[in-house]
């Protein structure tokens, strides 16, 4: 089969995308597939809309972007599936996808893995809003040969339009990447940005984009309580950007996805806080599946997937409330041998169920034409 990759960001730089279907492209060679990817943003222009101001340069990026999409309308004639991540362009109706599906008669396989048709943004605009478009998730189902989504809830969501629906979740790449054992090797000699005081013994760690500290924020004052409790813990973020928090014990490492693994094999426990509300509910689980993979017990809210990913007590914890969230990390702190215990089924159950390899074969079967 030959397929385009229809995609908003440079390759090698999203998560969603490095996590979703980048590391089967080698998978897809294997099989005898060809494909091709064509980023809304180029990476000049997709690291200029991380920063503020440059409204002319941004207007001639999302320019660019558009003139991208139309070469691709073109090019789809030479392919026997469409593979689009998201949304065919940021702003705007579901136009190019409407030529792809409807002109062109292309096979769509529409993947997505956040609750898109909604915003967390509790401040967004009007002009935003109609931007952004959001309404046009439906449509692009409606269309669409087949549904790639990451979770049941979005999932749910996607069949409300089109039965040929199938869950494909983030994966972590256990065998190159998340490898605690190659890690534990490696990691002397590759380096991690993270570096511990003497007095300091125990790592409770949390990992993400500047978009999502606000629900770290949530957590502060269980935080505070465990630093006054616990004078051997500190605490990391690994972002990209630091966060405003009241931790004297906190360690602040820019992401950098050539010491990823290496900086979160440094945390003892993984922490992933969010809200109950249905933009959280379309989460992935990510942030556990990281910690995870590496034998990092995680602490966990009880929202979507993350009750699927994780079973209470067994590979890791889930606490609603600050009690619940201050039991468990207590346990975890005081416990050692819990912690190694919780950790070795993590890592179990990231094999049997969200590794490459055990997914692989479902990625493959997206591209069927059955």
């Amino acid at each position: 089969m030959k397929i385009l990759f229809i995609v908003p960001y440079p390759i090698g730089e999203a998560p969603s995308q490095r996590f979703r279907f980048e590391q089967y492209f080698n998978s897809l060679s294997n099989k005898g597939h060809t494909y091709h990817i064509s980023s809304f943003l180029n990476t000049h222009n997709w690291r200029l809309f991380y920063k503020s101001g440059y409204p002319i340069n941004k207007t001639f990026a999302l320019m660019q972007g558009f003139a991208t999409r139309m070469l691709d309308c073109f090019k789809a004639l030479r392919y026997d599936f469409i593979f689009i991540h998201r949304e065919g362009s940021p702003i705007g109706p579901p136009f190019f996808e409407w030529i792809l599906t409807k002109l062109l008669q292309k096979k769509i396989i529409y993947d997505f893995d956040d609750a898109i048709w909604l915003t967390d943004k509790l401040d967004e605009g009007r002009l935003e809003k109609l931007l952004r478009w959001r309404s046009k998730v439906s449509s692009i189902c409606k269309w669409s040969y087949r549904i790639s989504c990451g979770n049941a809830y979005l999932a749910d969501y996607a069949r409300q339009f089109n039965n040929n629906v199938i869950i494909n979740p983030t994966t972590i790449d256990t065998e190159l990447v998340h490898n605690p054992e190659k890690l534990k090797k490696i990691t002397d000699h590759v380096g991690s940005n993270l570096q511990l005081t003497e007095k300091t013994s125990l790592v409770i760690g949390w990992t993400g984009s500047h978009s999502t500290l606000k629900y770290l924020k949530s957590l502060e004052e269980v935080l505070i309580k465990i630093e006054l409790k616990y004078e051997q813990v500190s605490f990391i973020v690994i972002a990209d950007r630091k966060p405003e928090m009241m931790l004297k014990r906190l360690n602040f490492v820019q992401w950098n996805k050539d010491s990823e693994a290496a900086d979160l094999f440094k945390l003892d426990i993984g922490i992933m806080p969010l809200p109950d509300d249905e933009w959280t509910k379309g989460k992935c689980g990510f942030k556990a599946l990281q910690y995870m993979a590496l034998g990092i017990p995680p602490v966990a809210s009880p929202i979507g997937v993350n009750t699927t990913i994780i079973q209470h007590g067994v590979n890791g914890y889930l606490a609603k409330t600050n009690v619940e969230w201050l039991h468990a990390l207590t346990e975890l702190i005081e416990q050692k041998e819990l912690r190694e215990k919780l950790g070795k089924e993590a890592i179990k159950t990231v094999e049997n169920h969200y590794s490459v390899n055990a997914n692989k074969e479902r990625f493959l079967n997206l591209f069927n034409q059955h």
